[in-house]
């Protein structure tokens, strides 16, 4: 299926330049953001006070939310659990108030609206619980980018492997980048749609390899940048309908999704429309300025039977 054929390639590598300067400009500010304000993180990571509530019926977490943040709870993130009557309230650390306080307030709170409501559990996660939360999530991208690198490597060609996994760091930068200059809430999900982004954007990227290979394979043309130029061309239409496709059941997420889901929703919202970009205009101007020709994909030719080896 394709959305168009063009009658001519694209020509995407005459502005190779301008794509890697502005993606290492993006990647630099990105850089300097998380160096200097850092990502707010919530409270999987800094830890706090987790509630399990019981209510008769099925709960309203929006008016649960609301009755939170009008009486000073501003943080306090909401969702079912189980099942529509069971809700998990997640607050952060308060100084000076215990775990037992705070949901006893709580319980007064929500018990003006609702008088069956029950507490069923209460848990503290410390702050250290949550550091090695972090440092784990950190090191799950760290071992999935090295993953990516090997496999890129043994599948294509060692220079494609530095070019993917370039893109796929323009991709992660720019993500944390935007969490951090807006201050939004970094959480598991959104570590979670962070691991997802980077799984996506290689595979657009794997894709517009492949026909790179294939194509350098076929011609006996030097011309790097247009061999470059027809696979891109050759693939837009499907990068087109599955970039398209995705963001718009990402977009559902976000706006449909509700407060739990936002989080994911966004980093893979910016995550796609940077991956597609990356897939397209960013590794594979690394590939070739990395010195690939189409004799690094060319076969040895087998000396004919009867001849002297």
């Amino acid at each position: 299926m394709e959305l168009f054929t063009p009658k001519r390639d694209i020509p995407f590598m005459r502005y190779a330049r301008s794509t890697i300067f502005f993606s290492i400009f993006f990647i630099v500010a990105s850089m300097a953001l998380l160096a200097t304000k850092g990502l707010n993180l919530g409270i999987d990571f800094t830890g706090g006070t987790v509630l399990e509530i019981g209510y008769p019926t099925a709960a309203d977490i929006p008016g649960i939310r609301h009755q939170l943040e009008r009486n000073g709870f501003k943080e306090a993130q909401v969702q079912n659990f189980g099942n529509s009557t069971d809700v998990l309230i997640r607050l952060p650390i308060i100084k000076d108030t215990s775990s037992a306080h705070l949901s006893e307030k709580i319980l007064v709170i929500l018990k003006q609206a609702s008088p069956q409501v029950e507490l069923r559990r209460v848990e503290f996660v410390g702050p250290q619980v949550g550091g090695e939360l972090f440092e784990d999530g950190a090191l799950a991208l760290l071992v999935t980018s090295v993953g990516i690198v090997i496999y890129l490597a043994l599948r294509f060609e060692w220079r494609f492997a530095v070019g993917a996994i370039f893109a796929t760091a323009h991709d992660i930068f720019i993500v944390l980048g935007c969490f951090s200059l807006f201050q939004w809430e970094f959480s598991l999900t959104v570590l979670a749609a962070i691991l997802a982004i980077l799984g996506y954007s290689v595979n657009d990227t794997v894709v517009v390899f492949d026909r790179i290979r294939e194509n350098f394979r076929k011609t006996r043309s030097n011309d790097i940048a247009a061999i470059m130029d027809n696979a891109k061309t050759a693939t837009l239409s499907r990068t087109i309908i599955t970039s398209g496709t995705t963001q718009l059941m990402v977009l559902a997420m976000l706006f449909l999704g509700g407060e739990v889901l936002y989080g994911f929703a966004l980093a893979l919202t910016i995550g796609i429309i940077v991956g597609t970009y990356s897939s397209v205009l960013v590794a594979s101007p690394v590939v070739m300025w990395l010195g690939v020709s189409r004799e690094d994909f060319a076969k040895p030719s087998k000396p004919e039977s009867g001849a002297m080896v």
